[in-house]
C-alpha cells in the first residue's frame, strides 16, 4: 500500500497540484493536513474523479482541516479533539490488518517560543504531551499503528538548514524536540523517514514562500513525518520526499511524503 502525506495548504486552491501528484505517483491513500475549508465545502466529487471515493473530512473555515482520501473502502473512521479545541486536526481510520491510520496536524505554535506570553505555543506543548499519553495507551493496547502529518517541528540537526541560527525559532527549539522525541520513544513509534534515510542525511519536507528561490536558498525543514507502531517498522519498503512537488505551477509550501508499506 502507498500512503501519502501532504500539508496541501488549501484544498480548493490546489485542486490542480493535487490531481497532478495523483497522476505522478498513484497512491493508494491520501493524508491531507491544512486543508482551509469547512467539511460540508469540501470538494468531495472532484477528488472522487480521481478515484478516491472513500474520504474522511474534518473540515474548518480559513484554518486547519484534515482529510484521508482513499481508493478502497475505510472502516471505523472518525475524529479526535485535542485540548479541549474542536480545530480540525486529527482524523483516523482502520485499514486492512488491522491497522490504524492517524491523520495528525499539530499546532504550528506562533511565533515565539514562551509559553508564558505566547497562548499558541502553550498550546502546542500541551497538544504533544497530550498525543503522548494517547499514544502510550495505544502502544498497551498492542495497537498497530501508522501516524501520518505535519507535526510542525523539525527535531534532529538534520532535519533543518541551520540548527545554530533556528535553535530559538519555533519548530527547532529544545523544549519543541525534546516533546517530539519523547512522543515517539513513550509511544512506541519508528520514524520510518528517518530510519529509512539513515540519521546523518539532511532532510527537508517544506521551504517557505519567503525565499525568492527556495532551490537555490534550499532553507528548509522535515517538518512533516510518517511514523508507525514498532511492529511494523520491518514492513516499511520505501520511502520517498517528492520535493519536485514544491516547483509546481501552484505549490503548497510543503512537499508530499510517500511510504510504501506492507499491511
Amino acid at each position: 500500500m502507498k500512503i501519502i502525506t501532504w500539508n496541501i495548504n488549501g484544498i480548493r486552491a490546489r485542486l490542480k497540484t493535487l490531481a497532478k501528484a495523483v497522476e505522478m505517483l498513484s497512491p493508494d491513500i491520501i493524508c491531507l493536513q491544512e486543508i482551509k475549508v469547512m467539511t460540508d465545502l469540501f470538494p468531495t466529487d472532484a477528488i472522487a474523479a480521481m478515484g478516491y471515493t472513500h474520504q474522511v473530512v474534518a473540515g474548518m473555515r480559513a484554518f486547519n482541516g484534515v482529510a484521508i482520501l482513499s481508493k478502497k473502502p475505510l472502516q471505523n473512521t472518525g475524529q479526535m479533539d485535542w485540548c479541549g479545541k474542536n480545530d480540525a486536526r486529527h482524523v483516523f481510520a482502520l485499514l486492512p490488518g488491522n491497522i490504524e491510520l492517524h491523520n495528525v496536524y499539530v499546532p504550528a505554535g506562533g511565533d515565539i517560543p514562551d509559553s508564558k506570553v505566547n497562548d499558541k505555543f502553550d498550546h502546542k506543548l500541551k497538544f504533544l504531551r497530550a498525543m503522548t499519553r494517547w499514544a502510550q495507551a495505544r502502544q498497551e493496547a498492542d495497537a498497530r499503528r501508522i501516524l501520518v502529518g505535519d507535526l510542525n517541528i523539525a527535531p534532529l540537526a538534520e532535519d533543518v538548514w541551520s540548527t545554530r541560527q533556528l535553535r530559538n525559532t519555533v519548530s527547532h527549539t529544545a523544549i519543541e524536540r525534546e516533546n517530539l522525541l519523547a512522543l515517539v520513544e513513550q509511544g512506541g513509534w519508528t520514524d520510518s523517514v528517518r530510519a529509512h534515510f539513515g540519521p546523518k542525511e539532511v532532510l527537508f519536507s517544506w521551504w517557505s514562500y519567503r525565499a525568492r528561490d527556495w532551490v537555490a536558498s534550499n532553507r528548509g525543514r522535515r517538518l512533516d513525518h510518517i511514523w508507525v507502531s514498532r511492529d511494523l517498522a520491518s514492513k516499511v519498503e520505501a520511502v520517498t520526499i517528492e520535493s519536485s512537488m514544491r516547483g509546481a505551477e501552484k505549490p503548497s509550501d510543503h512537499v508530499p511524503i510517500i511510504v510504501d508499506i506492507d499491511i
